[in-house]
This record gives structure tokens, C-alpha cells and sequence, in this order.
């Protein structure tokens, strides 16, 4: 309690001594709770006569509406319109055409400031938020854009632990004249009434409790004329400030909105996330892991809804534009090898504001944890060839069509039906014809074999196929590549002094970035890893650790980043129980 009172006297300094022992009294029960938000996080409750007075986020106190009904001058204050309320406590953040603009001007406040929101007319808070601009920035935008984001108000959950009473009329300390012009003369802007009006007497205020249990009250009691011309009055101020806030709203169009937010998040992740020892970088580990990182908050960066559509078009671009090189280390798989750190466009770039490399570190490991890492869908596909053309043509495919294993099936199977090819005294078998003979059988059986069941029919068709396969990343789109997909190849080999290492190849094929693998075994199994081109390749590189590792590799492997066995070749090389290797 002593510690408290002591947190709570540095927090707020303008509280008397008196105020304190009011705030956190001596003798009465404290009781402290501890609950979690939505978002997942910790909030440490402070209870004093039942009723909330204190809320613990992260080692910083904030005070609730119930601790701010008595101490109502504890923050800087703000004032909204009654309707605005319900949206705040809905979820929403109190954007700057929702403010009202008082005569005697705004408190001064800094990015970062503790604020109160009250309501026209009346004095008690009823939200507390964290101003996301000082006032001179307010000014300086017009009234325009997200002004404070909220944490608590009435009627939340976090009030509902107290005694759910209604915040107490309060008055105005000066009587502000032209806030009922204000309110009055947006409603005229925007094409309304100007007979209706939110009055500013406490009196005549449109009364919060009542707006809140109709929300909540499906079953209330028909309201009456007074009540009605009240709920069309907050009606009519909702839509004054919905309009206002599309006014203040960005006028370019989702694309072109979605175009600045991919390049902001581009020039961010290069200028603050990626070094340059971290080339070669995998454009997935680029995208995924810093340039995600680097969104605002209350945004989503979605490649699929700019003018891109597809990453590796807009790396293109900034190819083309010279401010970094890409590569295929792999087939089909992209990297960025080098970056021009001199570019303008970079240099030009300003970091956003409350920006910091700890933050933004501690900002990435814990999306990294939240995102982790995603197995790419992988699925075979088979090219048509040109001796395989006759077996095909008939169902509209042409050489070079790509098919699933499925779609090959299905045109066999309809292409023996339309010749009436099965074997009339064993439907488990198909008549060869001169097509099928020409297409599946060997010159060595072209002469011998008349009948084929049907699964050996269909696995010759996919053998003499051209083999590709598709994969598909997280949050990118699928890529085809030709050939089959060559496996995480895992091999141990002797270096000087008869010591062993373990040697893994293609984890990019995976979208796993060899370096973060070389880290996390190096962790885990506290031995040396390096980062090695591979012999024989000029762009491609392999991780190497001493020691014959392959245990705690296939643990990594199969079990955190559940990685298909059939993926893995070389896991049989692991050392035997109770062998020294």
C-alpha cells in the first residue's frame, strides 16, 4: 500500500496529500485483481470500496472514471458530444472531428499525454486516453485525423467491476458560449437542422445512461416524446460527426492508400530492421518479419490490394528504381543480395515519431512469435508434353498445360469411357488402344501388353508427365516452379583435426532463411554455426555446425516448425543412443 500510494504520488504530482490518503486511504480494503484484455495483455486492477480506481498497464498507472468522478481535474480534459461515446466504447479512438473546440482553447498537452474525455456540459470524465499528437500538432492539422487513443471508458467491462453507477453532473469551470454554436453551427455545415442542437446544460444533456441501456436493453419500455426527440437529436449529432470524420478522411482511393502504406513500410524496414550483414535476405523473410513489423498500428499491409498485387513486382520496382538488387539464389525462390543505403529515397525517409530500434526489436520478436513460421503448401503438379499431346488434346489441353494429379485422373478416366476402352469382362481393367500404346507403353511392351489396371494406367500417365510443383508462402502468391521439389538435404562430414559437422542445404526452398536457422541452432545446441556458399554455386549457401547436430536439427525441423518428414532427407544419419559420435 505504501508502494502504491508512492507510485501513485509520482504518477499524478498535483495530488495534496490529502487527495492521496483520499485516493489510497490507510485503513480500508484494497484489493487488487489481476485480469487480461482482449489483446492478451496483464492489467493490474486497484479496488477500493468496491469500485475500480486504478488500472495497471505494462508498470504504468492509469486512473479509471471512478477514481476521475471524484479527483475530475486529475487530467487534461477533452470534450466530445454525448453520441460520440458509444463509439468510443464500442472499440473506436477519439478522432479530431469528434473533439469540440472550446473558446478558452485546448489544455496544452504532449504526444503522449494521459487525458480525460468528457462530454459537453459536464465536467466528469467519462473516458481516459493517451494523446497520439500534442496540441500544437491538433492545430497544426486541422482537426483532422486520430487525436487520442482510448483505454478505458463507461459502460466498458472494466467498469462493470465496480458499482456501475453513472458518472455524476459535474459543471464547466467557465462557461464556454460558443460550444452550443459550435455544435449547432457543424450540424448547419453538414445540411442539418439547425433547430436541433445538443444543448450544454447539464439538464438538458442527452443522458449517457440511458443512451447505454437502450443499447443494451432489447426489451426496454416504448419510450416517450421527450425520449424520442433526445434519441433524435443524438441521432442527428452522430451523423454531424460521422460526416465530419469522412470530410477528414484520406480522398485517394484504397489502392493508392495501400500503395503509400507498402512503400512506408518498405523504406522503414530498410532503414531501421535490415543490416547489412543480414544479406542475402529472403524477400518472404523480408516481407514477413520486418517489413509487417513496420505497419502502424490500426492498419494491414496487404501486397494483393495495391498496384502490385504481387511482391515480386513491386521488388521489381524498386529494382528498376536502383534501390536494390534481387536474386534467385534458387529457382523460384527470391532474395535480396544487396541494397543501396545511399539511395535518396532512403536517406530522405523520416522514421515515424516514438520510433525506437529497442521497441522495434522488441516489436519483431514478439511478431515473430505471434506470426512464426509458416509451411508453404506445396502441391505436385505435371506439365503436358508433346508425346503425351494425343491422350490430352481431346479434353481442350494444349502442350505445356499444367494439371493437378486429380485433373489427370479425371481426363483419363473420361477419355476411357468416351472410347469405351474398359474391358468388358474385368472392369478392373482398360483395353490399350493406339494412343494409349503409343503415349504410356515401352517399344519392349508395345507389342505384348493389351490391358493395363487402372491405377497402373494412371501412375505411367503421371510418370511420363513433365513434373513441376507449386508453393505457395504465407501472405504471398503461389509460385510454380519445373522439376520436383528438391528436399531439406541434411549431411554430416569430417573437417580437419577428425572433427564432424553437420552440413543443411535448401531450407530456402522452404522459405526458412538459412541465417535465423543457423541462430536458433547455435542457441539451442550452444555449438558454432556459420553460413557457407555451397560448393560448386555462386549465390546458393549452406548452414554449417560442429558437431553431428541432426537430433536437435530434426527436432527443429519436424516439431517447431512442422516441416512433412518426406521434406527431410538425411535424418537416418543421427547418432545411435548410448554411441559417442
Amino acid at each position: 500500500r505504501r508502494k502504491l500510494r508512492a507510485d501513485v504520488a509520482a504518477a499524478f504530482p498535483q495530488l495534496s496529500t490529502e487527495q492521496l490518503t483520499e485516493f489510497i486511504p490507510n485503513k480500508e480494503e484494497l484489493n487488487v485483481v489481476k485480469i487480461y484484455s482482449h489483446k492478451g495483455e496483464a492489467v493490474t486492477v486497484y479496488m477500493n470500496s468496491r469500485n475500480p480506481v486504478l488500472f495497471e498497464i505494462e508498470k504504468v498507472l492509469y486512473p479509471t472514471v471512478y477514481a476521475l468522478w471524484v479527483f475530475p481535474d486529475l487530467l487534461p480534459a477533452f470534450s466530445t458530444w454525448p453520441p460520440v461515446l458509444q463509439k468510443l466504447a464500442g472499440g473506436a479512438d477519439l478522432m479530431l472531428p469528434g473533439v469540440a473546440v472550446p473558446s478558452s482553447g485546448f489544455p496544452q498537452v504532449e504526444r503522449g499525454t494521459l487525458c480525460a474525455v468528457t462530454l459537453l456540459g459536464n465536467r466528469a470524465p467519462v473516458a481516459v486516453a493517451v494523446a497520439t499528437m500534442s496540441t500544437a500538432e491538433m492545430l497544426a492539422a486541422g482537426m483532422k485525423g486520430k487525436g487520442f487513443a482510448v483505454l478505458h471508458t463507461y459502460t466498458d467491462h472494466l467498469w462493470e467491476y465496480g458499482d456501475k453507477s453513472c458518472p455524476p453532473t459535474l459543471a464547466p469551470l467557465g462557461t464556454d458560449p460558443t460550444a452550443k454554436e459550435s455544435a449547432g453551427d457543424g450540424e448547419e455545415l453538414e445540411g442539418k437542422d439547425p433547430t436541433i442542437g445538443i444543448s450544454t446544460d447539464p439538464v438538458e444533456q442527452v443522458d449517457i445512461g440511458d443512451l447505454s441501456l437502450r443499447e443494451h436493453n432489447s426489451h426496454a419500455e416504448p419510450m416517450g416524446k421527450e425520449e424520442l426527440s433526445k434519441d433524435r437529436a443524438a441521432e442527428t449529432a452522430d451523423d454531424a460527426t460521422t460526416e465530419v470524420q469522412q470530410e477528414a478522411e484520406d480522398t485517394r482511393t484504397p489502392q493508392e492508400q495501400m500503395d503509400t502504406l507498402v512503400h512506408q513500410c518498405f523504406f522503414h524496414a530498410l532503414k531501421c530492421k535490415v543490416k547489412k550483414s543480414d544479406l542475402p535476405l529472403l524477400a518472404s523473410t523480408f516481407l514477413r518479419s520486418h517489413m509487417f513489423s513496420c505497419c502502424p498500428a490500426g492498419q494491414q499491409l496487404d501486397i494483393k490490394k495495391s498496384s502490385y498485387k504481387k511482391f515480386s513486382k513491386f521488388l521489381q520496382s524498386m529494382q528498376h528504381q536502383k534501390i536494390l538488387q534481387v536474386k534467385e539464389l534458387n529457382k523460384g525462390v527470391e532474395s535480396i543480395v544487396e541494397v543501396d543505403w545511399k539511395h535518396p529515397d532512403i536517406k530522405a525517409f523520416a522514421v515515424p515519431e516514438g520510433f525506437s530500434p529497442a521497441a522495434a526489436a522488441q516489436d519483431r520478436k514478439s511478431e515473430d512469435r505471434e506470426q512464426g513460421y509458416h509451411v508453404p503448401d506445396i502441391i505436385p503438379l505435371y506439365g503436358v508434353s508433346a508425346k503425351m499431346l494425343p491422350l490430352f488434346q481431346d479434353s481442350g489441353h494444349r502442350k505445356g498445360s499444367i494439371l493437378s494429379s486429380s485433373e489427370v485422373r479425371n481426363i483419363i478416366m473420361n477419355y476411357v469411357k468416351s472410347n469405351e476402352l474398359v474391358d468388358e469382362t474385368n472392369k478392373h481393367f482398360v483395353r490399350v488402344n493406339a494412343v494409349l500404346c503409343d503415349c504410356l507403353l515401352d517399344k519392349s511392351e508395345q507389342g505384348e501388353v493389351s490391358n493395363l489396371k487402372w491405377d497402373d494406367l494412371v501412375s505411367r500417365c503421371l510418370d511420363r508427365l513433365q513434373p513441376l510443383h507449386q508453393v505457395t508462402f504465407f501472405g504471398q502468391e503461389p509460385v510454380v516452379r519445373k522439376g520436383n521439389l528438391e528436399p531439406i538435404v541434411i549431411t554430416t562430414a569430417q573437417r580437419s583435426s577428425n572433427k564432424k559437422v553437420t552440413v543443411i542445404k535448401n531450407l530456402e526452398l522452404y522459405g526458412l532463411d538459412p541465417q535465423c536457422v543457423a541462430n536458433t541452432l547455435q542457441q539451442k545446441v550452444q555449438a558454432s554455426a556459420t553460413i557457407a556458399p555451397v560448393p560448386g554455386t555462386k549465390d546458393r549457401v549452406q548452414v554449417q555446425i560442429q558437431g553431428n547436430q541432426i537430433h536437435h536439427l530434426a527436432k527443429l525441423l519436424l516439431e517447431e516448425y512442422q516441416l512433412p518428414r518426406k521434406y527431410i532427407q538425411g535424418l537416418e544419419k543421427a547418432p545411435k543412443p548410448g554411441r559417442k559420435k
